[in-house]
């Protein structure tokens, strides 16, 4: 049962932080608006409200719906996961809820807007330019913590 609370804990607060976050950006700057919270750190950090239709860094941006369904899958199956990873796991369930509440936060951006709102802008000039939000970044940390646990119980074991 611990597991599961753990789980609902942070899927719970990855998808509130992350519309929260969205909610703000939406009232906040304009499309394609750029804001520099943090002059000092412009260009490499800035806040850039643009709508997402396709997979990361906009990827088939026409296959939004086919993104829609594949996330819905992924959340069922990492739910159905859950079951197997043993009671002991330290962050095996905070890690799977980061990456669930990061897909629900994007899913329920399609589902209301048609798209994915991002706005934290990286960007290292003339090597990268992305936008993505707090759901995306909930969704790569989760991973990294899933398989730094892995690493861990494979070394223990």
């Amino acid at each position: 049962m611990r597991k599961w609370l753990i789980l609902l804990a942070a899927l719970c607060l990855a998808a509130a932080i992350d519309q929260a976050a969205k909610a703000w950006a939406l009232g906040s700057l304009q499309y394609y608006e750029t804001l520099q919270p943090i002059p000092a750190l412009a260009p490499l950090f800035q806040l850039t409200l643009i709508s997402n239709t396709g997979a990361a860094f906009g990827i088939l941006p026409m296959a939004g719906d086919v993104f829609l369904v594949v996330a819905l899958l992924i959340i069922t199956g990492l739910l159905a996961s859950m079951r197997a990873t043993a009671n002991d796991a330290r962050l095996a369930p905070f890690a799977t809820g980061l990456v669930i509440g990061g897909a629900l936060g994007n899913v329920l951006d399609r589902l209301r807007h048609g798209h994915v709102i991002d706005f934290i802008h990286y960007q290292i000039p003339e090597v990268i330019s992305n936008v993505s939000n707090l759901a995306d970044h909930a969704i790569v940390l989760g991973v990294l913590l899933i398989i730094a646990e892995s690493i861990w119980r494979s070394r223990r074991n």
